[in-house]
């Protein structure tokens, strides 16, 4: 076996939210591993994205417009002749009072976060079929689609709703097409840091997780090159969990009967 990087290098790879945050370090991880890398967001990045001698292309599309995917995707085939890889790493949502939250908010939320990485999946798979070529798609999914997530119900359900469509996905469009989620846990970026707190509550979340760190995009990103590379050549409808052992059962935390609870 190879590095996570095998079978990378030379690839056509979409990444949607690619110029900032967890988006923008996993464009440059596969540019390091010698991937043609085409980025897409609704603004472009204040400075180029690259990686040594490689930079990632840049294309304005609004992954809630099935119509700016197909020019995207178009793109991509003319000017590269194929795509072997797309990352659904677009979404988020701002924290809403589940009892107050508008229509209007609910449905933005599920579009950005469920119906977006569904389209752009499905205008992908297309074109990687119709050129002859297996494909790899992944889905950047979040532990917040794993358990409750207070003032962020819709966003929550859009994620749960998309691990049952990396499932499904990998069941319909198997062997042609690999359907991988990454799941990410308490990721530490500059947008996160809004809903962490300063550096004092960093910390003390740090120690809610087992591994006693909060997770950087760089983590999530070597799962990508790994979902996407040689070595999983047999792992598809399958989700790799990223998030540092989990958050520690909140129980532990009245309880003196496992040492340790108290920390």
């Amino acid at each position: 076996m190879g590095d996570h990087g095998d079978g990378i290098a030379g690839k056509v790879v979409i990444i949607t939210g690619g110029t900032k945050g967890i988006g923008k370090v996993i464009a440059q991880s596969f540019l390091n591993a010698e991937a043609k890398v085409l980025i897409c967001a609704r603004n472009a990045p204040e400075e180029r994205i690259q990686s040594g001698k490689n930079s990632a292309d840049f294309f304005d599309c609004d992954v809630r417009d099935s119509n700016q995917i197909k020019s995207l995707i178009g793109y991509c085939i003319s000017t590269y002749g194929r795509l072997d890889i797309l990352v659904n790493n677009a979404g988020g949502a701002p924290p809403a009072d589940s009892a107050t939250a508008s229509e209007g908010f609910t449905r933005s939320i599920i579009d950005l976060n469920l119906v977006a990485p569904l389209m752009f999946a499905q205008i992908a798979r297309d074109a990687m079929v119709s050129n002859g070529h297996a494909g790899v798609i992944i889905n950047i999914s979040s532990v917040s689609g794993m358990r409750a997530n207070p003032m962020g119900v819709a966003y929550g359900a859009a994620k749960s709703g998309l691990l049952n469509a990396t499932e499904t996905l990998a069941v319909e469009w198997g062997p042609e097409i690999r359907v991988v989620a990454v799941t990410a846990g308490l990721i530490l970026t500059e947008e996160s840091r809004a809903f962490y707190g300063d550096d004092e509550s960093v910390t003390q979340i740090a120690k809610t997780v087992p591994m006693g760190r909060l997770g950087n995009p760089e983590d999530i990103a070597n799962a990508c090159l790994f979902a996407a590379s040689d070595s999983s050549e047999w792992i598809t409808g399958s989700n790799i969990v990223v998030h540092g052992g989990g958050e520690k059962p909140s129980y532990l935390s009245a309880t003196t009967a496992f040492e340790g609870g108290n920390s």
